[in-house]
């Protein structure tokens, strides 16, 4: 056995145990970008030097709380693309009014609570950052730390605390219930951000004045039964979507531009947007609303972009004019002129060469001799899926569904979940290319690795060591200060190395503590997890606080001055509540 080369005792064991774990630690520091290799590396390592068995290793990547994990992050998939968080942002931000900061905080905290956090940050950063009522640069941090909040009342709010719940799992414990987190996550949430709000006239930033949006240029066209109909751009949320901009509206021929907030929208207007055409499909959510592809009969997942060429048959001719689906078996989703401004019906655009055309292809458009006589095929582009009609409800219904199934009876957050991914799945709300493309395969990896470390130290026999020490010791340190040394050490870990590495490092320490002070291991636990999850002043120990130091161009400095009170007042809240309400 390889373990045999390196050592020949438990107490050498122990000690290349502790160097893989020291050499995992500083290649987190030095490779942050990286941690799933980190932690492969060292699940490798341990394998290799038989501290782990390989039935352990595998044990471990089916770990319970690890595949209820991932099936978390799979589903989320599905709930992204609705488009509930879209309505969300446009209820936060449709009005002037001196609640909508606090309104907009304690919306994304609850949110966060039960929704991936990344994905309710992601899907507001846009309107936060185009809105006419609050200054971005005011809002955006602190929305980053309202979700990090949220996070902390559920046991799904963050990965960090799935990740906890799958070591203490694998320690052969219960695991923690859905709302163990809440009562110390809601109290502590609400004196922080009751901190921010305070605190928020320290973050400079004024309100953005309208930009010319760039990009592709689509045409939707309003139905007579549309639910849009009677109300303003901003009532239906039209006007601060997604890397897609309302530019124009065009009325029985007559064009209005620029477009109000305050314009009614009408049966039969055509409504210009000006953006990203890989969002086309958001403007299938709106009831009523189809594109210029649509129309044609023609509107695919994958898309082909092309340029058109130099003495195509085409230009100076208008779409409609050039019969072009008939000639190309193709229908024009957008248009894109580089220096060049359009405007108008997109069926009415006189189209040039060098002109750029995202088109819906039919099946014998590969095979028609004329397409390389008339472009230059770029690329294909994929069309970002969104959910409407009762396929948005039953996902939205089908998570609460698995979470109270989880929450009011025996069925385990694990069985729950497993049942409603088939049933996305088997009715389409949820593409197997999908779940393909966005497993979370490097989180996977982290939580494997963590998982083997602490296997490892049980094997070796460091938590049994950890344990002994302590509880010789136990009367001169104080179960406290070791409490308070494990979230201190984590808290400081996570602004370092990010959120769940930091709980993976720390778990097997804090575990061992509590053993050893012969206390209850919750506490402690708890300990690791809300350490884990107050990165407060750096932008790269939380995903979200990184999406919006990007977003909000913020310096470093920014966010350590206006951070640092708040992680203060996190640990006080956090190293108060959870002895009294989970005693030692």
């Amino acid at each position: 056995m390889l373990a045999n080369v390196f050592s020949t005792d438990g107490q050498s064991a122990q000690v290349w145990v502790l160097l893989i774990f020291v050499l995992t630690l500083i290649g987190l520091f030095k490779f942050q970008h990286v941690p799933e290799r980190i932690f492969g590396a060292a699940c490798l390592a341990c394998l290799g030097l038989d501290f782990v068995t390989t039935k352990q290793l595998l044990a471990n990547t089916v770990n319970p709380g690890l595949v209820t994990l991932m099936l978390l992050v799979v589903c989320a998939f599905a709930l992204e693309q609705t488009s509930y968080l879209r309505r969300l942002s446009q209820f936060l931000l449709n009005k002037a009014s001196p609640f909508t900061y606090i309104k907009t905080l304690f919306t994304t905290l609850i949110a966060s609570a039960f929704l991936n956090n990344t994905a309710v940050v992601a899907t507001l950063i846009n309107p936060i950052k185009t809105n006419k009522v609050i200054a971005p640069n005011k809002l955006l941090l602190p929305l980053s730390y309202a979700a990090i909040l949220g996070g902390t009342l559920t046991l799904i709010g963050t990965s960090t605390n799935l990740i906890v719940n799958s070591l203490l799992i694998e320690k052969g414990e219960p695991g923690f219930g859905f709302f163990d987190f809440f009562l110390i996550g809601i109290c502590t949430s609400v004196v922080c951000l009751a901190l921010v709000i305070i605190r928020a006239g320290s973050l400079k930033g004024e309100i953005t004045k309208d930009k010319e949006h760039a990009g592709y240029f689509l045409e939707a066209k309003v139905s007579p039964e549309s639910e849009l109909i009677g109300q303003t751009v901003e009532q239906n949320g039209l006007r601060n979507l997604e890397q897609l901009f309302l530019v124009e509206v065009i009325r029985n021929g007559r064009l209005i531009t620029p477009v109000s907030p305050s314009d009614i929208i009408l049966a039969n207007d055509k409504l210009i947007f000006s953006g990203d055409v890989e969002k086309v499909t958001v403007l299938q959510q709106f009831d009523g609303l189809t594109t210029f592809a649509e129309q044609d009969g023609e509107l695919r997942e994958n898309l082909t972009e092309v340029v058109v060429k130099p003495g195509s048959a085409i230009v100076g001719r208008t779409l409609k004019s050039s019969a072009f689906r008939s000639r190309f078996d193709a229908a024009v989703v957008a248009v894109k002129r580089e220096g060049g401004r359009l405007s108008g019906k997109l069926g009415n655009i006189v189209i040039q060469s060098g002109d750029f055309l995202v088109l819906a292809v039919g099946p014998d458009f590969s095979k028609r001799t004329n397409i390389s006589k008339n472009f230059f095929i770029l690329s294909g582009k994929k069309v970002e899926n969104a959910l409407s009609g009762w396929r948005e409800k039953l996902t939205l219904w089908g998570f609460i569904g698995a979470i109270a199934l989880a929450v009011l009876t025996s069925i385990s957050l694990l069985k729950a979940f497993l049942f409603y991914m088939a049933l996305l799945v088997a009715t389409q709300c949820l593409e197997i290319n999908e779940i393909k493309r966005r497993f979370p395969l490097e989180l996977w990896a982290v939580v494997v690795g963590a998982l083997t470390l602490a296997t490892s130290f049980d094997n070796v026999g460091i938590s049994e060591v950890i344990a002994n020490t302590v509880a010789v010791n136990a009367a001169e340190a104080g179960v406290y200060f070791g409490f308070i040394l494990v979230f201190v050490v984590t808290l400081i870990l996570t602004e370092l190395i990010t959120n769940n590495a930091a709980a993976a490092l720390m778990f097997p320490i804090a575990y061992s503590l509590a053993k050893g002070f012969g206390v209850d291991i919750l506490p402690f636990v708890l300990a690791v997890a809300y350490g884990a999850s107050g990165s407060f002043m750096s932008p790269y120990g939380y995903q979200t606080n990184l999406m919006v130091f990007n977003a909000g161009n913020y310096s470093f400095k920014d966010v350590i001055k206006f951070g640092w009170p708040v992680s203060l007042t996190y640990s006080v809240m956090v190293l108060t509540l959870i002895p009294m309400v989970f005693p030692f």
